[in-house]
């Protein structure tokens, strides 16, 4: 029988029988040459008599050589066959997760108010957040969950584009220990708004921030986290040390995230 696109599904798929016979030959292969009936009995699922049968099927194809008592060995015909099998399931596993499993994929937004199952919403971005919201948006979905305002809510069947823009980083270099360059912590919040995030990186840019009025929202995993929040549109304000800047830069600079890197001593 051939699947929704016209692909027809691997041999090893086309009857119980096939399964089962892929499933001895395989465990035979993990199991030889000293191989337990009983074993691969209790492992597929089937009776002791079943394995027996489809171990004398397989012997009398060629696909596995019968030693002394309990002694199997998978022939190279046999290993071609496997092989063969193997590669066409893997290939329709493939199509399956990325073309049906794919197109039902489902993302969690936060409602904006009460949402019942099977309503269509519009999708908008606050603070960084995907939100649900009834009213409509430039982007649409269908809930696959009921939520109350506030909680999250299964959003599925995409379409449009979320409209926001990525957020931008100012960069605040901090001298390594070595140097003694003193810092005014004022620099910290110099020009920084309410709703800027505010993230340190380095030992030295920590002990600045902590003098400052205003407590660091991410302390680690900087070179992606703040990546993460511009692509979201937040806007980050980063406090490094000197000798860690070519890698938050060089992250930005791949994103393609507006920064600009400021000098502390004219701030």
């Amino acid at each position: 029988m051939a699947d929704s696109e016209g692909e027809a599904p691997p041999e090893v798929l086309d009857s119980k029988r096939d399964a089962t016979r892929y499933q001895v030959l395989v465990e035979i292969a993990a199991r030889q040459p000293a191989v337990s009936q009983h074993e691969i009995a209790e492992a597929i699922g089937v009776t002791s008599q079943a394995v027996s049968d489809y171990v004398r099927d397989l012997v009398e194809h060629g696909y596995v050589k019968k030693g002394g008592r309990s002694r199997y060995e998978v022939t190279k015909e046999g290993v071609d066959w496997l092989i063969s099998r193997t590669d066409s399931l893997q290939t329709y596993l493939d199509r399956v997760s990325s073309d049906v499993l794919g197109s039902v994929d489902v993302d969690a937004a936060i409602a904006m108010a009460d949402i019942d199952e099977g309503s269509e919403v519009g999708l908008v971005m606050r603070d960084g957040v995907l939100h649900a919201n009834p009213a409509g948006g430039t982007a649409k979905a269908v809930t696959v969950t009921g939520a109350a305002a506030g909680e999250a809510v299964g959003v599925a069947d995409f379409e449009g584009m979320v409209d926001y823009e990525t957020g931008s980083v100012t960069v605040i270099p901090v001298p390594p220990v070595t140097d003694d360059t003193p810092l005014n912590p004022a620099v910290v919040t110099e020009g920084l708004s309410s709703d800027t995030l505010l993230a340190v990186a380095g030992t030295e840019a920590y002990a600045l921030v902590a003098r400052s009025d205003r407590r660091p929202d991410i302390r680690f995993g900087t070179v992606d986290g703040v990546a993460e929040a511009a692509v979201r549109g937040l806007d980050i304000r980063l406090v490094v040390v000197a000798d860690q800047l070519p890698q938050h830069t060089a992250t930005l600079r791949d994103e393609n995230i507006p920064h600009e890197v400021l000098d502390p001593i004219d701030l």
